[in-house]
């Protein structure tokens, strides 16, 4: 990464016409592609059966195998938490895909098979809806920071700080620390609490709790069934800490990647943020089929309501979308020594790339995006 983050960009009348008139032409770009997505966003009944029938039962079989074998003792049937791990983040793409109504024609059906998939997910489906929401109507805007999403501090914000929260926003962001820990927190404890979305207590309790209940009463069922508490928790834990790993990464490089795009509010543009704020992870065709097509993810922002089944029709149906936002399994691991954007350059940067500036140190955060 080159360039210095102390130097201007697009100063002057001239440079920053320039950068109006670079926002509008993407802008207009992204409405073309959006009106492109249109013609792929109607649910296939017969692809979302077929997609659920050969992911939901591998995965029920080999949970079932590795409890059969945990409880007899053999602890090496744990190393199959490695594929149903896989198939769970696919079963979490079907739930996400629900969520945004798009998996079947039917509103009740999604709705009824994504609070099903909770209880394999462990993720409360009504809360978990509401704050993706949240996510994709602000995506890229930094005035709406703090829900569904991953924490991300402008240089300027974390100036401002004081040495605790510079230490702390430094903890958070550790790519270890944020996909290897805090992932599998998420997912087994944090959302078994209500507040855990970043949405209202109130609005949460009743999804969260209904969860909790159905979790803790599969846990004892299964337990009974085999004889063996330890060995369903085991299944459990391990199965969702590599799901969760899987997904945790998949997020981040989704929108913390070189290339993407953060805004003022004054400045924001939905389709804008939503073509370049987003990624192109480009995957192996096995690792796109376990992950259910999400590394399309600027395709998916474009038009959240194109079934997973479907992002690939759609991209291959305009030959600019291949070009956007392109990130290989290489390059993503790259990604995590991201943690700042700059405003000034306009992209995202690493703590290693911070430098002295006059202005800085005296600045405090913008109001309302100190977190």
């Amino acid at each position: 990464m080159t360039g210095s983050l102390s130097g201007k960009k697009g100063t002057g009348v001239i440079g920053r016409a320039e950068e109006t008139s670079g926002r509008e032409v993407t802008a207009t770009l992204a409405r073309e592609l959006a009106r492109h997505c249109l013609a792929y966003r109607d649910p296939v009944t017969w692809r979302a059966l077929v997609q659920l029938a050969t992911t939901l039962p591998p995965f029920v079989a080999l949970c079932g195998l590795m409890l059969w074998g945990v409880a007899q003792g053999w602890w090496f049937m744990l190393t199959l938490c490695l594929p149903a791990g896989g198939l769970l983040v696919r079963l979490f793409i079907i739930q996400h895909d629900c969520g945004h109504g798009s998996f079947l024609p039917s509103r009740a059906a999604n709705d009824w098979l994504g609070r099903g998939l909770g209880l394999l997910t462990v993720t409360p489906y009504d809360s978990w809806k509401r704050a993706h929401a949240l996510h994709h109507a602000g995506t890229g805007n930094l005035g709406r920071r703090g829900t569904g999403d991953i924490l991300t501090l402008t240089v300027r914000e974390y100036a401002g700080r004081s040495w605790w929260g510079r230490l702390s926003y430094r903890l958070y962001r550790n790519p270890l620390l944020l996909v290897l820990l805090s992932s599998p927190l998420n997912f087994l404890l944090l959302q078994r609490l209500p507040g855990s979305m970043g949405l209202p207590w109130r609005a949460a309790w009743r999804d969260v709790g209904a969860l909790n209940l159905a979790i803790a009463a599969s846990v004892a069922g299964l337990a009974l069934a085999i004889g063996s508490l330890g060995a369903v928790l085991l299944v459990l834990v391990f199965t969702v800490s590599v799901a969760a790993w899987i997904g945790g990464w998949l997020f981040f490089v989704q929108h913390q990647y070189e290339g993407t795009v953060w805004d003022c509010p004054e400045d924001w543009d939905f389709h804008r943020a939503a073509l370049g704020g987003s990624s192109y992870f480009v995957l192996p065709r096995a690792l796109q089929w376990l992950t259910g097509n999400v590394g399309l993810h600027h395709v998916h922002h474009l038009n959240s309501r194109i079934p997973n089944y479907r992002l690939q029709a759609c991209l291959e149906g305009h030959a600019f979308l291949g070009s956007m936002g392109r990130l290989s399994l290489l390059e993503s691991l790259r990604c995590g020594r991201l943690a700042l954007w700059d405003e000034e350059a306009r992209r995202l940067v690493g703590f290693a790339d911070l430098r002295p500036h006059p202005d800085r140190s005296a600045q405090r955060p913008e109001q309302g995006n100190q977190q």
